[in-house]
């Protein structure tokens, strides 16, 4: 799907560019929080490097992350006229090697993220994607 959107799409979401992030709370209300976010165009997946503690990555596991398919976030970013939201499905990643993955992949969109021991990987399987890019 995002392997379509061509070069204009690709280049936007390797642009430095604040996003957000829309998560559920228990109840059922969204939680929006600015963060960075990478996109790997090819395998469909987008990234967000936050803290294992922050309440970003607890309302992922907190809405019953049912055998992996995970749940229903959407990351978007804005620049003047041009924009782009991802909707899909995230998954809270642990495990270091998908943690320095991410990290590798924020550092060339952004800066090197400073050093965070207790760091997970939101990851998010794109479903659909939204904007005028």
């Amino acid at each position: 799907m995002l392997k379509d959107l061509g070069e204009g799409f690709r280049a936007f979401w390797r642009e430095r560019h604040l996003c957000t992030l829309t998560t559920l709370r228990p109840d059922g209300t969204p939680h929006v929080v600015p963060v960075g976010v990478t996109l790997d165009a090819d395998a469909g997946v987008a990234r967000v490097i936050t803290s294992g503690s922050s309440r970003k990555a607890r309302h992922v596991p907190d809405a019953g992350e049912a055998a992996g398919e995970g749940v229903p976030v959407a990351v978007c970013q804005v620049d003047g006229r041009r924009w782009s939201t991802l909707e899909g499905r995230a998954v809270v990643r642990r495990d270091p090697g998908s943690v320095a993955d991410a990290e590798r992949r924020y550092a060339e969109r952004y800066r090197t993220p400073r050093e965070n021991p207790a760091r997970v990987v939101i990851e998010i399987r794109v479903t659909r994607v939204m904007g005028n890019v």
